[in-house]
C-alpha cells in the first residue's frame, strides 16, 4: 500500500515515515509551495499530476492543509492529517467537513469542541515519540559535559518584538486593564481555558482589539475574533509572562540551563545556553538533565504537547504544569509529575533532586510507558485502523 506524504517542514516528519514504513505503507513525497494558501492553481495542477502518478490509499499532513483537503476531495481520495499545533486556524476552514477528511487531534478539548458541533472528521489521538531512534543517539564526552545538569527549560519565552499583543497601540486604558486582569486570572488557572469566552461576551474589547490590530477571517474560514485574540494574543502573551515568572524564581534557587534563541534580560540568574538543533541534541539534553521543565503554551487546552513526549521518549524526567490530557495515557507520581503553582513546582524540584532513587524509577516508567503505547509506530497503526476500517 502506498500514501502520498506532503513534504511540509514539520516536526516529527522522518518519525512518521518511518513509522508508516514500518507498518508496511510506502510514501511518495509531494511539496509544492503554496501548501499554505487557501487557492491556488498552480498547487491545485501540481496535486493533480502527483495523485494520478499511482494509485494511493491516502494522503497524509501533519497540521490541517484547506488546500490539500479540497484536492482530495476533488479526486475523491482520502485525505488524513495529524495536528500538532495549537493554535491553528486552519482547522476553521469550511473545508474541515469534507467527507476525505480524517482530521487527529492531540488536545481533547479541540476533538470535543468539533465532534459537539457536529463535525464528524475528527479524532482524538495523542502525540508520540519516537524512543527507538531517541534512544540510540549518541553523545560525546565533550557535549555531554556541557549539557549534563540538574534542571533544563527548552523553548520560546514568547518575548520576541513581534508578540501580537505587544504590537496593539492605542488600547482605550479600561480595554488595557481588562485584558490584563483576565490574562492574570488565567495565568493562575490550569485545566480551565476561559479566554475566548470572556472575549466573546465583551464587543466593545473586541472592537477595539480588532481597531488596533486588524483581523479578518480567511477566504474560507469559520474562525471567530475571540478565538483569534485569545489563542494568538492573549495565550501568547499569558504563556511568556507564566515562562518568565516561573524560571526566574526557579533559577534564584536551583541551577538552570535555560536553551532558548534569545538571551532574556529578564532572567539573570540563568545559565543561558543559546538554542538548540532539535533532532539530533535536544534529546541528549532530556536525558542527561536529571528534571526536564515543561511549561505548556496556555492556546493548548488540554493536550500533551510534543515536548512533554519527547522529554518522556528520551528517557527524561518530565515535571510538568498539569494538562488533563496526561492522565489518559500516563500516571501522575509514577510515569511523570506534574506542578499546580510555582511554588509546589520549586517544592516538587527540590525534592526530585533529593531523591535520586524515585526521579530515576519515574523517568524509567515515563519510558516504559511511551515504548509500549506511544509511539508512531502505534499512532499509525491506529490512523491505518480508523482510515480503512
Amino acid at each position: 500500500m502506498k500514501i502520498l506524504f506532503l513534504d511540509s517542514p514539520s516536526f516529527g516528519k522522518q518519525d512518521m515515515i518511518d513509522a508508516f514504513v514500518e507498518v508496511g505503507l510506502s510514501c511518495d513525497l509531494f511539496f509544492h509551495k503554496d501548501y499554505k494558501e487557501r487557492h491556488s492553481d498552480p498547487f491545485d495542477t501540481a496535486f493533480d499530476r502527483a495523485i494520478e502518478q499511482d494509485r494511493y490509499a491516502f494522503v497524509f499532513s501533519f497540521n490541517y492543509t484547506p488546500i490539500l483537503s479540497a484536492c482530495c476531495n476533488r479526486h475523491d481520495v482520502k485525505y488524513v492529517s495529524y495536528i500538532y499545533d495549537s493554535p491553528l486556524v486552519a482547522l476553521y476552514s469550511c473545508t474541515l467537513i469534507n467527507p476525505c477528511n480524517y482530521v487527529f487531534l492531540f488536545d481533547k478539548s479541540w476533538y470535543l469542541e468539533f465532534t459537539n458541533a457536529g463535525i464528524k472528521t475528527v479524532y482524538y489521538m495523542p502525540l508520540a515519540a519516537n524512543p527507538k531512534r531517541l534512544l540510540a543517539i549518541p553523545a560525546s564526552h565533550e557535549l555531554q559535559k556541557k549539557i549534563d545538569g540538574e534542571i533544563a527549560f527548552i523553548g520560546s519565552l514568547y518575548n520576541e518584538e513581534h508578540n501580537f499583543l505587544d504590537r496593539m497601540k492605542d488600547l482605550p486604558e479600561f480595554t488595557k486593564g481588562y485584558l490584563d486582569g483576565i490574562m492574570l486570572a488565567q495565568q493562575k488557572i490550569y485545566g480551565y481555558f476561559f479566554l475566548e469566552e470572556l472575549l466573546e461576551e465583551q464587543a466593545q474589547i473586541l472592537s477595539d482589539m480588532k481597531n488596533s490590530l486588524f483581523y479578518e477571517p480567511m477566504s474560507d474560514g469559520a474562525e471567530t475574533l475571540s478565538y483569534v485574540y485569545a489563542n494568538y494574543f492573549l495565550a501568547r502573551k499569558i504563556s511568556s509572562n507564566e515562562r518568565i515568572s516561573l524560571l526566574s524564581k526557579l533559577s534564584k534557587k536551583f541551577p538552570l540551563k535555560l536553551y532558548t534563541h534569545k538571551k532574556p534580560p529578564e532572567l539573570p540568574h540563568a545559565i543561558y545556553m543559546g538554542s538548540v538543533e532539535p533532532y539530533d541534541v535536544m534529546p541528549l539534553i532530556f536525558r542527561y538533565s536529571r528534571i526536564n521543565l515543561n511549561i505548556t503554551l496556555r492556546s493548548i487546552k488540554t493536550g500533551i504537547p510534543m515536548r512533554g513526549m519527547d522529554i518522556l521518549g528520551a528517557g527524561g524526567f518530565l515535571l510538568t504544569n498539569f494538562q488533563e490530557d496526561f492522565q489518559d495515557s500516563f500516571l501522575p507520581e509514577d510515569d511523570f509529575v506534574y506542578y499546580q503553582s510555582e511554588e509546589d513546582c520549586s517544592n516538587k524540584i527540590a525534592y526530585y533532586l533529593s531523591h535520586e532513587k524515585e526521579r530515576a524509577q519515574i523517568a524509567a516508567n515515563g519510558l516504559g510507558k511511551t515504548m509500549e503505547g506511544h509511539t508512531f509506530v502505534h499512532r499509525a497503526r491506529e490512523m491505518l485502523a480508523i482510515v480503512t476500517g
